[in-house]
């Protein structure tokens, strides 16, 4: 590993695990592709271009048309992804999905031979993570849980924050791929660490969310030119991702997804359960859960996380003037 800044390594190791595989190679090895969504699509897209012969599913095909259409090959099932490959990434909606995906009749290690590889990348339960890793390392495979940060914007421009749990051996396997996928790659410790690490982000999003679409709404009221008003409080101590990339984006009525609103709520419920099962008082999460739920109620679900702004403007009777 080189101090080249697209693959900032580090973190504590996750223990040993099973053998198999050698370093992954454009046109040797094998990958396999699972949830071709907003994200998905231009993640996979980043393998493809690189060389490697990636096997896809998706539960509605049509999504991974344009995928296919570029060299990736379709596959029936995540089983049949599995036994076609040598390393698989998972990128799906929910726990209950995941649990399918990999560990069903149909999933991934249903088909997935000795030595191969599982990343999950979707923002899952951390206790799951633990199962699966156990599940694979019976059948003599390995498995990583590696969910991102970055949203749209990320993905597409291959600069994602990876959060990983799983074995050090494990994870310099997967650098050459998840090098072409991010720019910030950590692990984080054993199966189960890099959702934890990803339940850390969410808390953050989401409370900052709230604290830009109110900012944004204050600004409104008083009058202000919000554009000339983000130059200014961007660039100091308030400034944050959120605010540089969703705050212009609501600003111009885009509320199209780059991370839908029902899947924070997901989020943050897996935070919520974790806090009470580790005893912590969170108000502050339990909070921005249950405006983000008032703002699946008025319709946005499937909205990106900036559609807080139009429910949080609804509380006020201020209608916002760009709601497309």
């Amino acid at each position: 590993m080189t101090s080249d800044e697209k693959s900032q390594v580090g973190g504590p190791g996750g223990g040993g695990g099973p053998g198999g595989g050698g370093e992954c190679t454009p046109g040797v090895t094998r990958l396999g592709w699972i949830g071709t969504g907003v994200m998905g699509q231009s993640m996979c897209r980043h393998l493809l271009d690189a060389g490697y012969q990636v096997a896809v599913y998706n539960r509605t095909r049509e999504k991974a048309a344009g995928l296919v259409e570029r060299g990736a090959m379709w596959c029936d099932s995540p089983k049949a992804v599995g036994a076609s490959s040598d390393v698989v990434f998972t990128m799906v909606g929910y726990p209950a999905d995941v649990r399918e995906t990999v560990l069903g009749p149909q999933g991934v290690l249903a088909g997935l031979a000795a030595g191969g590889l599982l990343i999950d990348m979707t923002t899952s339960q951390p206790a799951l993570a633990v199962e699966i890793a156990q599940r694979a390392e019976a059948q003599g495979c390995q498995a990583l849980d590696a969910p991102v940060s970055g949203g749209d914007v990320g993905a597409r421009a291959a600069s994602l924050s990876i959060m990983v749990g799983g074995s050090s051996a494990a994870l310099q396997r997967a650098l050459p791929l998840l090098s072409l996928l991010g720019r910030t790659i950590q692990l984080q410790g054993p199966p189960g660490s890099g959702q934890h690490t990803k339940m850390v982000n969410q808390v953050l999003i989401a409370s900052g969310m709230v604290g830009v679409c109110e900012a944004l709404l204050y600004g409104y009221r008083a009058g202000l030119d919000l554009e000339t008003v983000l130059k200014s409080v961007s660039a100091g101590a308030a400034g944050s991702w959120s605010l540089s990339h969703l705050a212009p984006r609501a600003l111009s009525g885009d509320f199209r997804p780059g991370f839908f609103v029902e899947h924070l709520i997901k989020d943050l419920g897996i935070a919520l359960e974790e806090s009470r099962r580790m005893g912590l008082v969170l108000p502050g999460l339990a909070l921005a859960e249950q405006l983000y739920l008032a703002t699946a109620a008025g319709g946005w679900q499937k909205s990106g996380t900036q559609a807080l702004l139009l429910a949080l403007a609804k509380l006020s009777n201020l209608p916002w003037p760009k709601d497309s």
